[in-house]
């Protein structure tokens, strides 16, 4: 009996052991199912998961840091309100880069007009060099086009430049290149196309050598790249643009969304603009969700001459009316993507024209 009783009590302990372990191996095989879920559907849907953390720790946090920045132009006494329609139609925006140095006024060595189009993610730029010969709106006289910005700061530089491209700027962006360097050290540097040392040896030009073929450049020979300017300013323009690309590549490669505040911490008083924060939160989540951004370039060239001692560059007709069309196509927002009239096709017209006047 007392054998019976014992045999009883071990099978009932077996089949206890039994369920338990059938039930770990259930609770093994829910929690691999989650995991795999939870793993697949946050790789297929991490650009939708990134914007939700984005909205949940640090939206507030980059629209107080962004409100540091914005600085309307004198005219603009109301901030710019954008309806939900119009949010993410096509806009323009005037990049300026910077250069002020200690007790100097500040110039804007870069001058680049951009055509955003948010929902494809698309960006036209068209740089302007800084020599360019022409009427500064609002002075009442014809000068170097970077000297708007010294003259009258953001609101001579957007009238200038509307002026020059008979398009309206809807919004500028300026940033010191100083607070681009520590950007991109931040960002852990950036890739640049230099295939060759670049050497600024001039002698009035800041003295640096910038070596070839690195795999990640620093931020202060990233600023050396896009100061140098001692093969022509032409070309000047060009490594803006290549930066431009570079950088932004670079920014949609972080794998943590906890550096926007950082970055925006360093930007500080080296960046203004007059688009809104929340504006630029909204844009900057359609990024997130987008395919990178496909950025084409194209600069107005020109021809240098000089007036009273003075170096200038007479813009080149033909690149301007080029640029005008171009901006036309990418600022209508019922131009299909295909159907944008693309900087190649400058480079195309330029070599029929040539054929034909060889067979001439």
């Amino acid at each position: 009996m007392l054998e019976r009783k014992q045999h009883l009590k071990n099978k009932a302990k077996s089949s206890k052991a039994k369920s338990k372990k059938r039930n770990l191996g259930k609770r093994a095989l829910i929690a691999l199912a989650v995991l795999l879920v939870v793993g697949v559907g946050g790789y297929i849907f991490r650009k939708e998961l990134t914007v939700v953390a984005f909205d949940l720790f640090l939206s507030g946090q980059v629209e107080k840091k962004l409100e540091k920045s914005y600085a309307p132009v004198e005219e603009e006494k109301e901030p710019q309100q954008v309806s939900v329609e119009e949010k993410f139609k096509p806009f323009s925006m005037l990049l300026l880069g910077v250069d002020q140095r200690d007790n100097e006024p500040a110039r804007s060595d870069t001058m680049i007009y951009a055509v955003v189009r948010p929902e494809e993610s698309r960006v036209l730029l068209v740089s302007i060099p800084r020599d360019t010969y022409t009427e500064i709106v609002g002075k009442g006289s014809e000068d170097k086009i970077n000297h708007a910005y010294a003259f009258g700061g953001a609101k001579m530089a957007k009238d200038t430049v509307t002026g020059l491209l008979d398009h309206p700027v809807d919004y500028y962006a300026a940033i010191n290149f100083h607070g681009l360097r520590d950007v991109v050290d931040a960002l852990g540097g950036v890739e640049l196309p230099i295939t060759k040392d670049i050497v600024n040896k001039q002698k009035y030009h800041e003295k640096f050598t910038i070596k070839a073929n690195k795999p990640i450049y620093s931020g202060e020979e990233a600023l050396n790249y896009v100061r140098y300017r001692e093969d022509s300013d032409f070309n000047r323009t060009g490594r803006h643009q290549i930066f431009l690309n570079a950088i932004v590549n670079r920014m949609m490669k972080l794998d943590q969304v906890s550096k926007i505040p950082d970055l925006m911490d360093l930007m500080g008083e080296n960046f203004k603009t007059d688009m809104m924060p929340s504006q630029i939160i909204d844009l900057s989540k359609q990024v997130m969700l987008g395919d990178s951004p496909t950025i084409k370039g194209f600069t107005i060239m020109g021809e240098g001459f000089r007036k009273n001692g003075v170096y200038y560059d007479a813009v080149n007709k033909e690149d301007l009316e080029f640029a005008k069309q171009m901006i036309d196509s990418w600022a209508d927002p019922d131009t299909k993507p295909e159907q944008l009239l693309l900087p190649e096709s400058r480079n195309e017209s330029e070599s029929e024209a040539d054929n034909s006047a060889a067979a001439q």
